[in-house]
């Protein structure tokens, strides 16, 4: 791992759909509710991403945005991209990516907009 672990999370998937895409391969839109720590505190998270298939490498690159809500109703929003992959094990993927936050600079999460 490098830097700092901020929080973990665990989830499930709400809702998928493709979508045609004239430049390549479908894309697949997924829909996931999860919940877990950020910054030691509680929180849950809503939020979709899409995600196209590479039908040369095989590898996927996917890209997102959502709102989580800390237990006392504090909104921290965030966009993410990565690249991913399958594992092999039925529909799972690995997934590595940078998501970037953003929250009210008066937030005890503000340390979050510059990580």
């Amino acid at each position: 791992m490098l830097g700092e672990k901020i929080g973990e999370s665990k989830g499930k998937i709400t809702g998928q759909r493709t979508s045609p895409n004239p430049a390549g391969p479908p894309k697949m839109e997924v829909t996931f509710r999860q919940t877990g720590h950020l910054l030691g505190a509680e929180f849950s998270d809503t939020g979709t991403y899409t995600s196209e298939i590479c039908p040369v490498t095989g590898t996927i690159f996917g890209e997102g945005q959502g709102l989580g809500l800390t237990k006392e109703g504090e909104p921290i929003a965030w966009r993410g991209s990565g690249v991913g992959r399958f594992t092999g094990k039925g529909e799972a993927m690995s997934w590595r990516g940078c998501i970037y936050y953003q929250v009210r600079p008066d937030s005890k999460f503000a340390r979050l907009n510059g990580l």
